[in-house]
């Protein structure tokens, strides 16, 4: 049951509509894969073998994944559709 100008199920699609938009961001930060790289891909620092060994595919040294992660803001819990109906509390 729909609430306001809302259809029916609309609530709902919203819900799994920003669901499914969380888990594909999240997928897109997977692990990396292919072949390591042996010196960094942004400051060409070379990534130490047990680093490489421990992540097949990494791309990063230590340091550079560390100053990506800091800038790194998780969004807030609020339906980025924005309408009324979608507000979840």
């Amino acid at each position: 049951m729909a609430g306001g100008w809302a259809r029916d199920g609309a609530v709902a699609e919203q819900i799994e509509a920003s669901i499914n938009d969380e888990l594909a961001r999240l997928k897109s930060r997977r692990a990396p894969v292919g072949e390591s790289l042996t010196h960094c891909a942004e400051c060409e620092e070379p990534i130490p073998q047990a680093r490489r060994d421990a992540l097949p595919g990494v791309k990063l040294c230590i340091d550079c994944v560390q100053e990506r992660d800091a800038g790194f803001k998780a969004r807030g819990g609020m339906n980025r559709r924005g309408s009324k109906d979608s507000q979840l509390k």
